[in-house]
């Protein structure tokens, strides 16, 4: 699946403009951001934003393919109208969603809120040392998970990234 956020870019423009069942040629993904095969260690996905999509494929893959992982989705946005496929729950993912300002949102939220920290990690991961841990979406979040993470010991050998840049 593709998903994109829209903005009001040249791009995006030509994008939500195209009629439905338009054929396009698409170039990518590359690299190999998938889910690990040893599955007694639980897979932890720190997401942000559009960062959710690779995501929530991989999970679903694995709730399908019934490969056995645990797995913890952890989802960053603004507010509750920003976030993609916030309405989706699987019995077989602990997703958590966390609004940074959702001071600012027109929808209700009663969800985790702030950023993701060691500490909301940990509310729901009994031991931190013993996941694969997946960064996914903007550069920054990428770079401030990745620090988090080492922070709370965890090796870079356990670490997994995919960054998302223009967003």
């Amino acid at each position: 699946m593709c998903t994109t956020r829209m903005r009001d870019t040249a791009f995006k423009r030509v994008l939500k403009d195209m009629p439905i069942g338009t054929e396009l040629e698409l170039d990518a993904p590359y690299g190999s951001f998938t889910l690990h095969n040893k599955v007694a260690r639980p897979a932890v996905f720190l997401t942000g934003g559009i960062g959710i999509t690779p995501v929530r494929s991989i999970a679903l893959q694995s709730v399908h393919d019934q490969t056995g992982h645990t797995i913890f989705v952890f989802a960053s946005n603004k507010r509750p109208e920003d976030a993609a496929f916030l309405d989706e729950s699987n019995a077989d993912i602990t997703f958590v969603a966390t609004m940074t300002e959702p001071e600012n949102s027109h929808q209700h939220w009663d969800g985790e809120t702030g950023v993701i920290d060691q500490e909301m990690i940990s509310r729901y991961v009994e031991d931190l040392s013993t996941p694969i841990y997946y960064l996914c979406g903007p550069a920054g979040l990428v770079r401030a998970m990745r620090s988090l993470l080492n922070g709370a010991g965890v090796d870079d050998d356990d670490i997994r990234t995919e960054e998302f840049t223009g967003y």
